[in-house]
């Protein structure tokens, strides 16, 4: 099974961008962040997802995300498939933070129990195909509209770019760099929507 150890993110002020995503977020373990001056414009094609308990969890994690610099996209709110809102971390990534649960039943926290990249891609079935031909384990398939990998420590999705530029609260449109390397055991190479893998 192919997996995920880390995402690393690209930033051109790297050390503030570290202080954001450890201090605000507490992904010290599973993002990282490294120099770069390739320039970034609009949505870079990803969403960083993170899955909490409970929606206070999601209102502690949005707060402290703001207070750190991030813009809200789209305020915390109830939904069919529970609750969650988006950010806009200062380096320009896109981090969704959502809860199955309605309902709080204890105190908020700052856990964070999943992490998952979700990829906006221009063929979710051919893209599907790519990763599947390198190892990785579909854990869940909907037609062209949703893929899901079993990536151990940060799980993958694939999406419809569109689709989820609209989740997330922001154009679709974007220019240059992802601005993003996929650091895993899948060996390096580049995916056929410009996104980079790595050695972990």
């Amino acid at each position: 099974m192919a997996s995920i150890q880390r995402i690393v993110l690209e930033a051109s002020a790297p050390t503030a961008s570290a202080d954001f995503y450890t201090g605000a977020l507490g992904l010290d373990s599973r993002v990282s962040v490294q120099p770069s001056d390739e320039p970034t414009t609009g949505f870079r094609g990803f969403v960083l997802g993170l899955v909490v308990a409970q929606p206070a969890t999601v209102d502690a994690l949005v707060s402290r995300a703001s207070q750190a610099g991030a813009t809200v996209l789209k305020p915390a709110k109830k939904s069919l498939w529970g609750y969650g809102g988006a950010v806009q971390a200062p380096d320009g990534t896109v981090v969704t933070i959502a809860s199955s649960s309605k309902k709080n039943t204890v105190p908020a926290s700052s856990t964070i129990d999943e992490i998952v990249l979700q990829l906006g891609v221009a063929d979710v079935v051919a893209s599907r195909d790519f990763y599947a031909d390198r190892g990785f384990t579909v854990a869940k398939s909907y037609g062209r509209k949703y893929v899901e990998f079993d990536t151990g420590p940060v799980g993958l999705t694939l999406n419809g770019r569109s689709s989820l530029a609209k989740v997330a609260g922001v154009s679709p449109e974007g220019t240059a760099s992802h601005g993003l390397v996929i650091a895993g055991d899948a060996g390096s190479f580049t995916d056929p929507d410009g996104f980079v893998w790595g050695a972990a």
